[in-house]
């Protein structure tokens, strides 16, 4: 695996303080996101450009956030690594 191909730092499970809001960044550039007892609330793919995420869910929403200081904030939710 090249350096190009390597995942980025934010790839894994981030949640909400309160785990009802559940994001997993995959390495293939797709998403998942769980909401209370649905599990695949939304799907995607996503793009991370420094500390910036781009969402765009697979129905045609789309969606933005920023890792600030190792913590994630989209859509007014702060999510933490799990």
């Amino acid at each position: 695996m090249t350096d190009a191909a390597a995942p980025h730092p934010y790839v894994g499970m981030w949640m909400t303080a309160d785990g009802r809001i559940r994001h997993e960044l995959l390495p293939n550039g797709r998403y998942v996101e769980a909401r209370g007892t649905r599990e695949r609330a939304y799907q995607g793919r996503y793009e991370v450009t420094g500390n910036h995420i781009e969402y765009w869910d697979d129905t045609g929403f789309t969606a933005d956030g920023d890792f600030i200081d190792g913590v994630l904030h989209h859509a007014g939710m702060i999510l933490f690594r799990r």
